[in-house]
């Protein structure tokens, strides 16, 4: 395909949405670090220079990518996946530690972060496995081997220790409920995780006291005339009952102290007021204050540069994980209200694009990075307001970052590159 027919085929909609949030997120970058003695937007010594770099090697880029063909990257998606791997397993010897996970190596200018290109190239193995056996995925074996591809990438990153990026692969098992995944799986994950968490705050006396109602009220539904098979029940019984008892080993010896210190903030665990306080001043103060810098920008905002909290660095990793803080602070209800609206709109268009591809591998890689980009976007925002507990994972084309604008950058334009052949796919 000529480069002329790429470019005229190219959902425009999706490259405007993208770019506008690759802009505004870098004006955001440059107002949190911004300081009295910089002032050149091209210093590269600087995190919004660097930013600016790489929106720059992003654009060069995506030029390779729509110059490639789109076969490629079906044909080497098992590649990309195998070296991912490589990737994560060589961070143990040779990775860099910051903020206490090995999750980077060191190459001079930047720090590359491989868990971010493991979730583009997760996404197409996934995609091509699905394709490849054409299988009716409600067979067991499949579905096994389809969770393994997941699950892989995920137990090299926990123990690095990343939990937040792992948490984003499971966002992938949304690709397999869309291709017929039954969503009774959907339904036990929803509610193992439920009754983890009710564990963690009532105990397990109270929970089973609560299985034991459900169970009970089961058997009242089943004495009308409903049938409700023994087997079954009693297996996600026994199950729910263990994971109850193994919930208090997992929070004590397999989360680290940070991350028991959010949960207990997170469910009001905690009960000793000056323990409780100290966690307040250092997993809960970062969440604190970007909820007083969003609640501080009012409607419209104090204006660009003008943000106080923001300038004052009361927000720790404002220009990261907490970005959303300073748009809130700065640009007020409308700016956060259009930041929602755009992620919105850009995800509603991919979802629209995934489902107009006449080729299978297109359409399930189409919805892998909806999921992941979906997953992203609720979570760190969720975490910013407090909804959600912190767990460190970046806005899309949105917070600092040269591994994470590179490759949610390749992510997106990888398929939107296919949907430029969608007419030649038979």
């Amino acid at each position: 395909m000529s480069g002329k027919s790429v470019l005229r085929r190219l959902d425009w909609l999706t490259v405007f949405l993208y770019l506008l949030l690759v802009f505004f997120g870098w004006v955001n970058i440059y107002s949190t670090t911004l300081t009295e003695a910089e002032h050149s937007i091209f210093d590269f010594g600087t995190l919004y220079g660097k930013q600016l770099f790489f929106i720059m090697v992003s654009m060069a880029l995506v030029v390779i990518i729509l110059s490639l063909e789109t076969s490629f990257f079906e044909r080497f998606s098992s590649l990309f996946y195998l070296f991912s791997i490589v990737l994560l397993i060589g961070l143990y010897p040779f990775g860099k530690t910051i903020a206490g996970a090995t999750s980077w190596y060191g190459l001079g200018f930047f720090n590359l972060q491989p868990s971010e290109f493991a979730k583009m190239a997760t996404a197409l193995a996934l995609a091509k496995y699905l394709c490849d056996i054409q299988t009716d995925i409600r067979q067991t074996k499949h579905q096994l081997f389809a969770i393994l591809i997941i699950v892989i990438p995920i137990l090299l990153i926990v123990p690095q220790p990343d939990p937040g990026s792992a948490l984003i692969y499971f966002s992938l098992m949304f690709v397999l409920f869309r291709e017929g995944l039954p969503l009774k799986y959907l339904g036990f994950a929803l509610l193992f995780g439920l009754l983890f968490v009710c564990t963690l705050k009532f105990g397990v006396i109270w929970v089973c006291i609560g299985l034991g109602m459900l169970i009970s009220l089961f058997f009242f539904v089943k004495r009308n005339n409903v049938k409700i098979p023994k087997l079954p029940l009693a297996i996600f019984l026994v199950l729910s009952v263990l994971l109850s008892l193994s919930v208090e080993f997992v929070f004590e010896n397999v989360f680290e102290q940070r991350h028991r210190d959010r949960f207990s903030l997170w469910l009001g665990l905690e009960d000793d007021p000056a323990k409780l306080e100290q966690i307040k001043k250092t997993i809960g103060y970062n969440t604190y204050q970007a909820e007083k810098a969003i609640e501080s920008g009012g409607f419209l905002g104090k204006g660009f540069l003008e943000g106080t909290r923001t300038k004052g660095d009361f927000v720790p990793e404002q220009h990261t994980d907490y970005i959303f803080s300073s748009v809130g602070e700065e640009w007020g209800f409308l700016g956060t209200a259009l930041i929602i609206v755009v992620f919105s709109i850009l995800f509603l268009r991919l979802i629209h694009l995934a489902e107009r591809q006449k080729k299978d591998f297109s359409r399930m890689y189409g919805y892998g990075i909806v999921s992941i980009l979906l997953v992203h976007y609720f979570v760190n925002i969720g975490m910013v307001i407090g909804l959600l507990p912190t767990i460190g994972i970046p806005l899309p084309f949105f917070s600092y970052g040269g591994s994470g604008l590179l490759f949610f950058t390749a992510m997106l334009f990888v398929f939107l590159k296919m949907d430029t052949s969608r007419l030649n796919e038979v």
